[in-house]
């Protein structure tokens, strides 16, 4: 039997790693949480998440206890899929499917945004239907709105000076818990507790994207220059 805890992804001490709880699907997956954590991007700026097992904890039903959550371009949805059973994602199975309105945003949805659909197909139905708020949950690096943020509440969110050339300050966030920032192939260069003033005086010249995630797991991207 498998049991699944965090694979931590570090790039340098100050790196926090993105992670997805989840925990559903009782006749398939036992009572369990189980932590999705960020292994990269993919060729369409879309994260990919994945489970590490452990032996020692149950894990009934379909025998597996890995999982992975990604993007599928070809038919534009998010898809929750279990490895074939030796930690391996060639042939997997898909478990679950999100396809509602969820193209714009680098993290896969909540499971109270759009719908994420059984695969009866693979589950036989195990699973007790969609996934909802009231039979599972899935908190972390996910969004709950078509853009993850409003425009209203982007608008009274800065960053200055832009381009700049050794600290860029943010203004109009307050429950902010994260930065990091991208380059333009979308490699996460730097990442730290959130502070209205980062320092990026050690990055090269070049366009990058800023990311601050807040307490509440909204997120608000910033294109910059540095100089």
């Amino acid at each position: 039997m498998k049991a699944l805890y965090l694979l931590a992804i570090a790039l340098g001490s100050s790196v926090a790693a993105q992670t997805i709880t989840f925990n559903g699907c009782h006749n398939l997956f036992d009572n369990q949480n189980f932590v999705f954590t960020k292994t990269g991007v993919d060729s369409f700026n879309k994260n990919i998440y994945i489970t590490t097992p452990v032996d020692g904890q149950p894990c009934g039903g379909l025998g597996t206890c890995e999982f992975k959550i990604r993007w599928n371009n070809t038919l534009t949805r998010w898809e929750f899929l279990a490895d074939e059973g030796n930690g391996t994602f060639t042939t997997p199975s898909l478990i679950y499917y999100n396809s509602t309105g969820n193209a714009g945003s680098q993290r896969p949805p909540s499971n109270t945004f759009g719908t994420w659909v059984e695969n009866t197909a693979a589950t036989n139905g195990q699973c007790g239907g969609n996934l909802t708020g009231t039979n599972s949950t899935m908190t972390g690096d996910v969004h709950s709105s078509p853009l993850a943020t409003s425009d209203v509440t982007k608008s009274k969110i800065q960053i200055f000076p832009n381009p700049v050339s050794d600290v860029i300050r943010i203004s109009g966030i307050e429950n902010g818990q994260s930065v990091q920032i991208y380059n333009v192939d979308g490699r996460l260069v730097k990442s730290d507790a959130f502070d209205s003033k980062v320092d990026v005086s050690q990055l090269p010249a070049g366009v990058y994207v800023l990311k601050i995630s807040t307490k509440n797991f909204e997120s608000h991207e910033f294109k910059f220059v540095k100089k």
